[in-house]
This record gives C-alpha cells, structure tokens and sequence, in this order.
C-alpha cells in the first residue's frame, strides 16, 4: 500500500502540472483581462503600468514558469477584482461546495441503493417498472432546469422552503434535491443492473441451495459484490459533482466555489480560475485514491501493489 500511495502522490503531481499548463495556456490566450480592469479611455501608459504590475507583460513562458515556483510555495496568485489570494478566497468557499456535494451523494445513495435492491430483487413487477420509469426521467432532466422547477413549485407557489441562500438545513433541501435526481436516477440502474448480473452467478445459487435466507442472499452476498464497480461511479460522481455544481450554486444563490468560478470567468480573473481548477483536481484525485482504498475493503483480493 504505501508503494501504491508514492506513486498516486508521484501521478497527483504531474496531473497538477499538466492541468495547470492546460489552463494557464487557454486563459492567457482567450483574452486580455486588463480591458476589463481599465476603462476604455484610459491612457495606454496606465494600461502598460497595469499590465507590468500583474505580470502580463512577460512571455507566456516566462509567466507559467513563475506560477510554478509560486505555486509550490502555496502561492496561487492574487485576484485581479478581490485583491486576495485567489487559493484562499476559494478555500472560503469550499466547505459551502462540500457540504451541498456531500448532502447531495447522502441522498442519492441512501435512496438509490435499496431503490435499486427492490427493483432488482422484484423484476418485472410494478415496483420494477416504476423505478425505471423513475430514474429515466431523472436522467433525462437537467439539474438547473430541475432546480428552477423547484423554485416556482416549493418557493413560489407553496412558499414552503427557501429559493437562495445557505443557513439552516432547510436552505440545503433544494439545492441538493436538484443536483440528487440525476444521481438517483443513475445509482438506480447501476444499482439494479448489477444485482441483476449477480443474483444469476454460481455463488448465490450455491447459497441459496444451502438455505440462506433470502434477505442474507440480497444484503451480504449479491449486494457486496454489486459495489465493488459500483464504487467507481459513486466516487467519480463526487468529484464531478464540484464541477457540475456550478450552475446549480448560481441558481440558489449558493456561496460555493461554483459561484465565485462562474464570476472569475464573467471578468476574466485569471488566479482565480485557475486556483479552482486545481483544488477541484486535488479533490477528484483525493476521491479516486480513497475509492481504491475502499476497494481491498470489499475485496480483499485486490491487492494495489500487484
């Protein structure tokens, strides 16, 4: 284990450098962030003095070669429009993104998992089709458009829940519920096409042959086996999540890192968005390593150094 953990830290660090290099490239080309710090009639000695003062004045080169060495010292940059550094105005709003991603990963499994179970274990049946049914029309819905729709019906017309913001628990049902019903639906048909796969294997004909109880059958033999590819899923579900929930932090109002992404890119805040990219990174290969991890949990067969 700890020579396979060397070596994710040994792949984590070209991931950043190469994501990184990506980035930095695509941004400096995309535009010129100075003509919207400066006013349109500013002198061209004020824009140049700007200019030199963010560094924009070097070679690109030149620039990603001292992002890297900041970089390494913890350095990120500092916002052009906050006047902060861009790693610590995103890490501000990292436990707003966690706690939606989480809450939204907590839903989805604690339904979509015995959904999944009794849609399998009953194929065919009402129960069967309607999840089906179900998890096609999640999948088939956008999250913003979901999370609209849950404004104008919970907010709007019921005035049961808030519509924006984060406070209490009951700011977090909306935002959540939108970003779950995709992951509901997903989780659903992997969940039940996986039991299905399972329940006709050799080991659990054997088990049922020996007389165990149906309910051992489903929960401790065909269940287990089911989350082992699973896991990959849910895992890359979670990272993607950070991503994903741009949109839906707009809509709400939520003060994640989605939102502050969203507004660096509307002024072109190059620390910023690149800050972003590379903590929303470190959180995906933060996931995917404990996702292996869990794997020699379920089955202690794999063995990462092998």
């Amino acid at each position: 284990m700890g020579i396979y953990l060397l070596r994710r830290l040994y792949q984590a660090i070209l991931v950043f450098i190469v994501v990184s290099g990506i980035v930095f490239v695509v941004l400096h080309i995309s535009g010129d962030p100075i003509a919207l710090l400066m006013p349109q009639d500013a002198p061209p000695s004020d824009i140049e003095e700007m200019r030199r003062s963010l560094g924009l004045d070097q070679p690109l080169v030149v620039q990603y070669g001292l992002f890297l060495r900041n970089a390494a010292q913890g350095n990120l940059g500092v916002s052009y429009h906050h006047g902060q550094p861009a790693l610590k105005l995103v890490l501000e709003r990292l436990p707003a993104s966690l706690e939606l991603v989480v809450a939204t990963i907590v839903i989805s499994l604690l339904l979509a998992i015995p959904i999944g179970v009794l849609a399998a274990s009953r194929r065919g049946s009402a129960v069967d089709r309607a999840a089906l049914l179900g998890s096609l029309v999640g999948i088939s819905a956008p999250p913003f458009w979901i999370g609209i729709a849950f404004i104008l019906i919970f907010c709007v017309e019921l005035q049961w829940l808030p519509s924006s913001g984060r406070g209490t628990w009951v700011h977090l049902i909306l935002p959540a519920g939108s970003l779950a019903l995709y992951r509901l639906a997903l989780f659903i048909r992997l969940i039940r096409a996986g039991m299905l796969d399972v329940l006709t294997m050799d080991f659990i004909r054997t088990a049922r042959s020996k007389g165990v109880s149906e309910k051992k059958v489903i929960y401790k033999h065909a269940l287990k086996n089911t989350l082992i590819p699973f896991v990959t899923i849910a895992g890359i579900q979670m990272g993607s999540l950070l991503a994903g929930a741009i949109v839906t932090e707009k809509v709400f109002a939520w003060p994640g890192m989605g939102r502050l992404f969203l507004e660096a890119i509307g002024v072109m805040d190059f620390p910023v968005i690149i800050a972003w990219t590379l903590v929303t990174a470190s959180i995906f290969l933060t996931v995917n390593l404990a996702v292996d991890i869990i794997y020699v949990w379920l089955d202690p067969r794999i063995r990462h150094e092998k």
